[in-house]
């Protein structure tokens, strides 16, 4: 092709008018416009040959990158070795808000559902949230640890806590991989990140609802990837049952199973997709919701099952987020729940029968439209259909009266929220967000919220999931 191009070239020089080669100097010319030339489409050539590479490279890495997060199974043992170029890889997350509320976010509440003590509003005026501390590195050829330890503000004041602390086994066979230890469900799709890493200052009325903001537990793992083109995995879990929506645990063999599939692919160049089904089984014992504004305790024992459906769909031109991107998102959420409910004030408790059927879910759109600036909106909406029936009036004066402090009945509402946010990122490492939620979770007039948020992140950090 050069050689068709340089031809080229001198043909159009000799053809031109008012060119002659009748001289010596007119041959010098000649050969230093053709040597010109030449270097122009060499230097041209190879910035194109530059430009392709990069492209399909990035396009390459992007694609590792989602199908590695997108997979719960650990990396292989040189993806973690880089990881850990210090041992242990140490990573620092704080976060911190400020929060204005129209209505009284002590007397929070959505109808129909029990809440646990987890699941409310952060506190009115400045506040620190769920700041992190995490420590991870090989433990050797074999396994691989990491442990989270979160700082938070609650009503009784600052406390440290466990989040996670996990060990991966590292390089089984056949796909297959596993986890053991405390860690967050694979159930779903919002719930195994870390609050740092949503698109919104808080978590969706469905995962408050249904998972009491954030379902982590102790157990175990074990998933199975398919060597396939299209992403298939398959996993379940045990867990001890320590946390709402279950209760106290008084089994051995873990009173929550979960079982999940997740799927996912390309769509061309430029976009991804990932969706999932999702089962939590749990046998309750003394489940504690949140106290009312009055101080009663509603405590459920019994069976619960949640199904899940989450789908994910992320474009980027080319493959490449930096400049622009898209994501839309959605959950939906399905839950059977069949016991007994104790309702316990300063009197004796009373008690009634819950047969519950509750569903809900959100869908949320962010797009990042120029780099470092992104807005985002979403949609949440919940329904209940509880048959209560109340057998014992215990202390209390009425059967209303029981079923208005234990939390399910719904009032006729159905709780939604419109939540729309602006974040500027100046690299990977720092965010600031503000966010506005028109929240009608409870019956009456819906309470305007107003959040500014930081996120600063010191230290290594992995990449996030899918």
């Amino acid at each position: 092709m050069m050689k068709r191009i340089l031809s080229a070239a001198a043909c159009a020089c000799l053809c031109a008018p008012g060119t002659t080669l009748a001289a010596g100097d007119d041959l010098n010319a000649l050969r230093t416009q053709i040597e010109a030339l030449k270097r122009t489409y060499e230097t041209q050539i190879k910035a194109l040959e530059s430009r392709l590479e990069k492209a399909e490279s990035q396009a390459e890495e992007n694609r590792a990158a989602l199908r590695e997060a997108a997979t719960e199974t650990s990396p292989p043992p040189a993806v973690q070795a880089r990881r850990n170029a210090f041992n242990p890889a140490l990573s620092l997350i704080l976060q911190g808000s400020a929060n204005s509320y129209s209505q009284d976010p002590d007397a929070y509440a959505l109808g129909g559902f029990q809440l646990g003590d987890e699941a409310g509003l952060a506190p009115r005026g400045m506040t620190l949230d769920e700041s992190e501390m995490t420590l991870s590195a090989n433990v050797d050829q074999v396994f691989y640890a990491q442990s989270t330890f979160a700082l938070h503000d609650d009503a009784a004041g600052s406390e440290i806590a466990v989040e996670e602390a996990y060990v991966d086994p590292l390089a089984l066979p056949a796909g297959v991989g596993a986890r053991f230890g405390r860690f967050y469900s694979a159930v779903g799709y919002l719930n195994q990140m870390h609050s740092h890493a949503w698109d919104f200052h808080d978590e969706p009325l469905a995962y408050r609802a249904f998972l009491g903001r954030q379902y982590g537990d102790d157990g175990v793992r074990v998933t199975w990837t398919a060597p396939t083109d299209l992403y298939l995995m398959l996993g379940g879990e045990t867990l001890a049952g320590k946390s709402f929506p279950a209760g106290e645990a008084q089994s051995v063999k873990g009173d929550v199973q979960t079982l999940f599939v997740k799927l996912g692919g390309d769509i061309g160049l430029s976009g991804a997709w990932q969706g999932g089904l999702s089962l939590l089984s749990a046998a309750v014992h003394d489940r504690q919701a949140a106290p009312s504004p009055n101080g009663s305790v509603s405590l459920f024992s019994g069976d619960s099952d949640l199904y899940i459906a989450d789908f994910v769909y992320k474009w980027a031109p080319g493959g490449n987020p930096d400049q622009r991107n898209l994501k839309l998102q959605t959950e939906l959420f399905y839950r059977r729940e069949n016991g007994a409910v104790e309702v316990a004030q300063a009197a004796a408790p009373a008690m009634m029968d819950y047969k519950g059927a509750q569903a809900g879910g959100y869908a949320q759109a962010i797009y990042q439209f120029v780099p470092h600036w992104r807005v985002g909106l979403r949609y949440d909406r919940l329904w209940a259909d509880n048959r209560l029936r109340v057998s014992d009036t215990g202390g209390f004066a009425t059967a209303a009266d029981v079923l208005a402090q234990s939390g399910l009945d719904d009032q006729g509402h159905q709780p939604h929220r419109w939540s729309l946010m602006f974040d500027w990122s100046p690299s990977e490492f720092s965010r600031l967000r503000a966010q506005y939620n028109r929240d009608a979770s409870r019956p009456g007039p819906s309470d305007n919220q107003w959040m500014l948020q930081y996120i600063m992140t010191v230290g290594s950090h992995g990449a996030h999931l899918f």
